[in-house]
């Protein structure tokens, strides 16, 4: 009943939204008569965030359209390589005609992003992949919103998820990195521990960022809420079916818009200082702080549902039972073992001020993979990042990219000294990386920034496109 009632409310509030976008443009619009009366600014900027504050939030665009490589503008083009009915494979192709940057991306490595199934759309990892696109073949999972999937195609289960990922893998490759960020950590180490386990390859490289390994190390607020209530309060409290004029009508979730008001209640004082801060920039005119505003609320307010059978077990495998560090989880019959593990090298990062997972949880992953010999494991901790910090923004592009980038660049060169698949890692491989990409610190890599900021990527569009483009 609370979603229908929610969808009632929506669907009343969108025609006084629309009027509160109209009026605030009647105020604002330098045409108009009434924008040169007292309190003009005032009134558009109070309207304008009222339609904000009442508009319905849809999924945005990734909207990567160029990037650079070698300071050549590159073509990026995002195109579907499998649909599966709640998770779309998507591949951003890059295009050029200039013959180095073209060789030069041949060399590049293959990524896996695996984004999130929590609430958010994968684009809000658009600047992880933008950053990534300058030096690598990137591949992200695009996990499709519950309420649109129709009931009959059946349920999500946590184990579908893993053998969505193990899918993806076979799909791209042995020599495929993979990168997960958040809550997909553990699904993803599971499913590189039964691919070990039953004999088949195994990425180059895992790095794992900001996930509940093992959630019990400095418990936030969100692993409490999850290991304090019982199951059934889950059950009964926030799993609700999907209104009828949807797709998925009938369909059992976890609606986004409560995972949203969770969110939101974690931090209400921030929220609340920046939409003040918001409105007090429409007043002032202050255009780049109202469009960076408007770009993180756009993309912070638009929520997906994720189907309740995936959700509920999430909540009791990872939260409760924490199966995976005690060896308790099952997949399909096979109990999951990252100590299988040991052709992949592992790198973990952590946020020095994360509220979502807290200092250790990630990091639990290298206690459990203990086949991987340890100079193909690392860790880094980024000073001052919050839970967002580590995948986007300054601290994402200037300290911690250039790190995995080198990670990643450094086993996939050593890689072609080795056999594949089933290889064993050589002895000393920590002092064979090249000049170019010199070892990872083990720890104290934490606390130093990256020298070199990444570029940020262009916004101008290829100069020979009436050419035929070579594909990379």
């Amino acid at each position: 009943m609370l979603y229908q009632l929610y969808e009632t409310q929506r669907a009343l509030m969108a025609p006084f939204s629309e009027f509160a976008s109209a009026s605030a443009k009647l105020y604002s619009h330098p045409l108009s008569p009434f924008t040169h009366t007292p309190m003009a600014q005032r009134v558009a900027a109070s309207l304008d965030l009222m339609h904000r504050l009442a508009k319905e939030y849809e999924k945005p665009e990734f909207g990567i359209k160029t990037v650079k490589v070698d300071n050549v503008d590159v073509a990026v083009q995002e195109q579907v390589v499998i649909d599966k009915p709640f998770c779309r494979l998507i591949r951003f192709k890059r295009f050029t005609d200039d013959p180095t940057a073209l060789a030069d991306m041949k060399q590049h490595p293959l990524v896996l992003v695996v984004a999130p199934l929590s609430g958010h759309h994968s684009t809000l990892l658009r600047d992880t992949v933008r950053s990534l696109l300058q030096d690598h073949k990137v591949f992200i999972t695009d996990w499709t919103d519950a309420r649109m999937v129709p009931a009959e195609v059946g349920p999500f289960h946590l184990n579908d998820y893993v053998a969505y990922v193990q899918e993806f893998i076979r799909h791209i490759g042995p020599e495929v990195n993979v990168i997960s960020v958040c809550q997909p950590t553990v699904p993803v180490l599971a499913a590189v521990s039964l691919l070990a386990t039953h004999g088949e390859a195994t990425p180059r490289t895992m790095t794992m960022m900001g996930g509940p390994i093992d959630a019990r190390k400095s418990p936030t607020a969100v692993n409490n809420l999850a290991m304090n209530k019982a199951h059934s309060w889950f059950e009964n409290n926030v799993i609700y079916r999907v209104p009828p004029n949807f797709p998925g009508a009938g369909r059992r979730v976890y609606p986004g818009f409560l995972q949203h008001t969770g969110f939101v209640a974690m931090n209400p004082d921030r929220h609340l200082n920046s939409h003040y801060d918001y409105f007090l920039d429409l007043v002032r005119g202050d255009d780049d702080s109202v469009d960076s505003h408007r770009q993180f609320y756009d993309e912070y307010n638009a929520v997906l549902d994720m189907p309740a059978e995936y959700y509920l077990e999430t909540i009791k495998t990872v939260f409760q039972d924490f199966a995976l560090v005690n060896g308790t989880w099952v997949v399909k019959g096979t109990t999951v073992q990252p100590a299988d593990i040991s052709t992949t090298a592992l790198m973990t990062v952590e946020g020095e001020l994360d509220d979502i997972s807290g200092a250790g949880q990630t990091k639990a992953a290298h206690d459990l993979c203990t086949g991987i010999p340890k100079e193909r494991q690392f860790h880094y901790d980024v000073a001052g990042a919050g839970h967002y910090g580590i995948f986007s923004g300054r601290r994402w592009r200037e300290m911690v990219y250039p790190e995995i980038r080198q990670f990643i660049r450094r086993f996939n060169q050593d890689a072609n000294k080795l056999d594949l698949p089933g290889r064993k890692p050589a002895q000393g491989l920590a002092k064979a990386a090249p000049a170019e990409a010199p070892a990872l610190p083990a720890a104290k890599v934490a606390r130093k920034p990256a020298s070199k900021a990444v570029s940020k990527a262009s916004a101008k569009a290829p100069t020979k496109a009436a050419r035929k483009t070579a594909r990379a």
